[in-house]
């Protein structure tokens, strides 16, 4: 067996992994990042990429079929699924390729196989490699889960994986759940001509992103044709797809799409040789400089089960290289944004107002909608809100939520506010430019304030 040195080891090229790479290296360090897949991890190849790839698609034949409301004639618009499917392909690709070059200009060096310790300094890859290291960062990520009564046959019961193999559209398509992943598919494959049904077992799609949020959200695919079965629990799913409810009705679907979570990839990787210890649920514990129990032994992205988010993962990654490289640094999680690629879009930072009143803050919010704005106008783009949740003692932005078009770009702006304790007068005394959507935080900042400008006060 081969044997080799390394300041550090990484396990895992998803977007943790490579950029924690990236920065051990940038700091002087020899660094090995071991992958058994492809570079990116689930993000770039089956997750935020390729999803976001199709909904571009989506969101182009959304526009397309507003055409004459801009006064411009079309022919017969029609969708070709198949060019969909390879331009999402190409995308990726491209992106991958780009990691590569950016880990060779780097002089990180990548080893292919399945990676396990074997000590507390040491990772086989294979059968035929053996690292020895100083530092190690595992960032493993996670996978759908696998619902026994639901078994995918990857052709017409899909996971989220899967379904991106597609290159044709469902006539009609069964969500079993509704979180963030099943709604953005729904919204994909509703705007594409498909009858979409969500099927929810809590009381409301979306639950972990609060009320408002959800019925917003449900109020908008509603409108779109999708069909949403909520307090509804599917039982098993006969191969001729037809969905056997509680209570004894049934739903019938040419294809299913399983969502019902993900779960964290801890198992197999040598964990208790080298004595990393995790949760009940498998998840690594660690603390804010992202060390697990073992010092030396860093844990980013999924598998920490903190946050499952790309731009998470990516913050944790460069958080864990630099104290493994000697500095200091820590995580916050206090405005960390999260987007819905539906449409309408939906993105979110901080408090929602209902967990600002119960973190014992006088909160108030400030909504401004899009209709009002001239720019929402010009574009016909006027769904939505911008929202700013304050402390009405201090001005203190707490939270944001935002919906509508390029909410996913919007977020952006409150998320600086928040991090950096900023109050509403910061976001009123900065001059946005017009006209533009941004405008919505300003107009939103001075509703919560009480000294409206293009909305009537309340009286």
């Amino acid at each position: 067996m081969s044997e080799k040195k390394f300041d550090i080891a990484i396990i895992g090229a998803g977007p943790g992994g490579y950029v924690a790479a990236i920065k051990a290296a940038q700091a002087g360090k020899k660094v090995a990042l071991i992958d058994k897949s492809h570079l990116g991890g689930t993000c770039l190849n089956v997750g935020c990429i390729p999803t976001k790839t199709l909904l571009s698609n989506a969101t182009l034949y959304h526009k397309m079929k507003m055409a004459k409301e801009y006064g411009i004639n079309t022919g017969e618009l029609s969708v070709d699924y198949g060019q969909m499917k390879n331009r999402k392909d190409s995308v990726v690709k491209k992106l991958r390729g780009g990691i590569e070059g950016l880990l060779k200009a780097n002089k990180v060096t990548l080893f292919s196989g399945h990676a396990k310790f074997v000590s507390p300094k040491e990772i086989k890859v294979g059968e035929e490699q053996l690292i020895k290291f100083d530092k190690a960062i595992i960032a493993t990520g996670s996978e759908p889960v696998d619902i026994p009564a639901f078994p995918c046959d990857h052709k017409n019961i899909l996971n989220s994986t899967s379904i991106l193999e597609l290159t044709e559209i469902p006539k009609t398509l069964a969500v079993i759940g509704g979180g963030y992943i099943g709604c953005e598919f729904a919204s994909l494959f509703a705007e594409l001509g498909t009858k979409v049904t969500i099927v929810e077992a809590l009381p409301q799609i979306v639950a972990l992103q609060g009320e408002q949020i959800s019925k917003v959200l449900h109020d908008a695919l509603v409108k779109r044709g999708i069909e949403i079965l909520t307090d509804t629990m599917v039982e098993s799913i006969d191969q001729g797809l037809k969905l056997n409810l509680k209570g004894g009705k049934t739903l019938e679907a040419e294809k299913a799409l399983v969502s019902v979570g993900r779960r964290v990839v801890s198992e197999n990787i040598g964990l208790d040789r080298a004595g990393v210890a995790i949760n009940k649920m498998g998840m690594i514990e660690v603390n804010h400089q992202m060390e697990t129990n073992v010092p030396g032994i860093y844990a980013i992205g999924d598998v920490t089960g903190i946050a499952m988010l790309a731009h998470v993962a990516s913050h944790q990654g460069i958080v864990a290289a630099t104290n493994a490289t000697g500095g200091s640094a820590q995580m916050h999680y206090h405005a960390v944004p999260a987007v819905i690629f539906t449409t309408p879009e939906i993105a979110m930072v901080g408090m929602t107002l209902e967990e600002a009143k119960k973190a014992g803050y006088q909160a108030k919010v400030g909504q401004f909608p899009f209709l009002a704005l001239g720019k929402s106008q010009a574009s016909l783009d006027t769904e939505g809100f911008a929202q700013i949740v304050i402390d009405e003692k201090t001005g203190q932005i707490l939270g944001a939520q935002v919906v509508g078009h390029e909410a996913s770009a919007l977020i952006g702006e409150m998320a600086i506010a928040i991090q950096n304790e900023l109050t509403t007068d910061c976001v009123i005394d900065t001059i946005h430019p017009h006209p533009t959507i941004t405008e919505g935080w300003l107009e939103a900042a001075l509703l919560a304030n009480g000294t409206p400008i293009h909305l009537p006060p309340k009286r």
